[in-house]
């Protein structure tokens, strides 16, 4: 119990240190501009959807067996 009493008086000393300082306020909010990216044509996707391999070679797996 007596650490339960001391877990509560450190959260207390916590929250009254959070407090204590205040939320900075901000009186107009500037967001940078974001870097355009460049578009892909429809074309290009399709090829390097299909240069992408449907089935990897099971040549080297070894069947799950129980043990």
């Amino acid at each position: 119990m007596a650490d339960a009493d001391r877990l509560d008086q450190l959260f207390d000393a916590w929250r009254e240190d959070i407090e204590s300082v205040p939320f900075p306020q901000f009186s107009e909010l500037l967001i940078p501009a974001q870097k355009s990216r460049a578009r892909l044509d429809p074309a290009s996707v399709g090829r390097l959807i299909d240069s992408i391999p449907r089935s990897l070679p099971m040549s080297n797996v070894t069947p799950w067996r129980d043990a």
